[in-house]
């Protein structure tokens, strides 16, 4: 299992904004996270005290980009920056996740790569009910001297 403070390592967030937890499993096609972050009062992603269900995208898209890390560094390399250029497919089940005091199972599937753009559906769940899914585009920024 991959622990928190290696999450960050793998992708650009830090801190707070580390949303997963760790990681429970992964291969070449795909990654398994676990997240109790949605129970923090601390959560950056808050408003007024409640967490809105449009922000399990957040952790969708970063269990992408951790799994993108993980392929990254297996191959001996970086992983490029990278924007979501795009979600489609958005299923949200509830309001606010806030009131969910079990943990999250963010699960996200590669299903399509090229060299500069990965495509990914994710989805999110707890105790086996989803909450949250959506397929995403990401678009690798290269690094220009």
């Amino acid at each position: 299992m991959i622990e928190k403070s290696e999450l960050c390592e793998l992708i650009p967030h830090t801190g707070d904004m580390c949303l997963l937890e760790s990681v429970l499993s992964w291969n070449e096609s795909g990654i398994c996270c676990s997240a109790i972050s949605h129970i923090d009062q601390s959560n950056p992603l808050r408003n007024h005290g409640r967490l809105a269900s449009v922000h399990l995208l957040e952790y969708g898209a970063q269990a992408m980009a951790v799994h993108g890390g993980l392929l990254a560094r297996k191959s001996g390399k970086k992983l490029l920056p990278g924007y979501l250029a795009s979600l489609r497919d958005v299923i949200l089940q509830l309001d606010f996740v806030d009131q969910i005091k079990t943990p999250l199972k963010v699960q996200a599937q590669k299903i399509a790569s090229s060299s500069d753009s990965f495509m990914y559906k994710f989805k999110i769940t707890s105790n086996e009910t989803l909450l949250a899914s959506a397929r995403a585009t990401v678009i690798a920024v290269s690094q220009q001297k």
